[in-house]
């Protein structure tokens, strides 16, 4: 059978949702399911450099409200008596107070770029700011972990496209907006028919073997979603929709270990203040809502809700009411099995910038080696090559 290059780019199109890479593709058995105890790490990533100036607040610095005389958030949370919380994560200082929540501040790396694309590149694929990287730390920890998996559905992203993130050299994450949707697509009458017809074209060839790949997994992940629904009450909000296909996939015998989830855009150049609000409103509820349905389930102790940014922003607003890109920015960690809570170091030292951007203190990469060996047990010197010590707060 003849390929036109329409069916060509349908083909693509789908496949293109799982990623997957040619040693997935084979018949699926659905067999595995996660240890109950077993630890998961969802992911949430705040897409355009978040504030985090204005997301922790230093509420006793004389510096940051001459620096920011018109965004200064003046009505912040108390967490203790030299940082606050914007009032807008009110759900996060209840965490806080419960010892669920602890904050990393001041993360970054060295040589720093304030570039959205090059630096949430170095973030995803763990690399020094100098070296670029075709793989991402969790794509490597999948290389590592699941050679023995018998389907690729280990870590999934709640997206239309894979991130770097997720991308191995030999495995890759699953990753799809809706599984409905996704299921509907793959059984389409067109696709199916497709994949019984076998073509010689070594590239047209993978694309069918993939095709098929993500027909199976489509179906399963979609049972999966619906194995055992929620009863828990989410927001109407895009983030909310995912964080409830995130809980439906974790109460079911998925085997999956990594979720990763987006939200932005934080490029806050002009009345920042308004959109930053409007963020932290969604992303406060939704988790609200995910935390609750966990607790219930009994299952909080063994996720844990990770946040990041690709950077910070400069100290000093502009003239838009707004921030610029800067540099280090801090980390969020959500759980019921924290061994350190609170706030982890030091607040930003607004005293010593770097032409107005804060110097980092703590490298991300030694961040995700805590993250790698103390929460999913993985082998985090093969995973990142970091070798300089990792932290206890998990």
């Amino acid at each position: 059978m003849l390929i036109k290059r329409r069916e060509f780019l349908k083909i693509s199109s789908l496949a293109t949702a799982s990623l997957l890479m040619p040693n997935f593709l084979k018949a699926m058995t659905f067999d595995e399911a996660l240890n109950p105890d077993q630890k998961i790490l969802i992911v949430l990533q705040f897409t355009g450099g978040n504030d985090g100036l204005n997301t922790i607040i230093p509420v006793q610095n004389d510096i940051y409200f001459k620096e920011r005389n018109g965004i200064a958030i003046k009505n912040a949370l108390t967490l203790n008596d030299e940082a606050g919380i914007n009032p807008a994560l009110s759900y996060f200082k209840e965490l806080y107070d419960n010892g669920e929540l602890s904050v990393m501040n001041n993360v970054g790396y060295p040589n720093p770029d304030k570039s959205h694309f090059r630096s949430m590149d170095i973030w995803h694929s763990a690399s020094k700011s100098d070296e670029y990287l075709e793989t991402g730390w969790l794509g490597r920890f999948l290389d590592e972990e699941c050679y023995r998996c018998e389907h690729p559905t280990q870590a999934l992203e709640v997206d239309d496209m894979l991130s770097l993130a997720l991308k191995g050299e030999k495995n890759k994450a699953f990753a799809f907006k809706d599984p409905k949707r996704l299921y509907q697509t793959s059984q389409e009458k067109y696709f199916k028919s497709l994949y019984d017809h076998h073509h010689d074209d070594e590239t047209v060839s993978y694309l069918y073997q993939t095709l098929g790949s993500t027909i199976n997994n489509a179906g399963y992940i979609f049972e999966k979603s619906k194995a055992k629904k929620t009863d828990q009450a989410y927001p109407n909000s895009q983030l909310g929709k995912d964080f409830k296909t995130v809980a439906s996939l974790i109460k079911s015998d998925i085997n999956t270990r990594v979720y990763y989830l987006s939200i932005g855009s934080f490029d806050t150049h002009v009345n920042q203040n308004e959109r930053q609000q409007k963020l932290f409103n969604d992303i406060n509820e939704a988790v609200k809502s995910f935390v609750s349905d966990m607790k219930s389930s009994g299952l909080f102790d063994n996720i844990l809700l990770m946040t990041f940014s690709e950077f910070g922003r400069r100290v000093a607003q502009n003239a838009s009411n707004g921030t610029d890109h800067g540099t280090a920015n801090q980390m969020f960690f959500i759980s019921g099995g924290l061994k350190k809570k609170g706030i982890l170091n030091a607040l930003p030292d607004l005293t010593k910038l770097n032409e107005g951007d804060l110097i980092y203190t703590e490298d991300f990469r030694k961040i995700y080696a805590t993250i790698l060996k103390n929460w999913l047990k993985a082998d985090s010197s093969k995973v990142l090559g970091w070798k300089n010590g990792i932290y206890d707060f998990v």
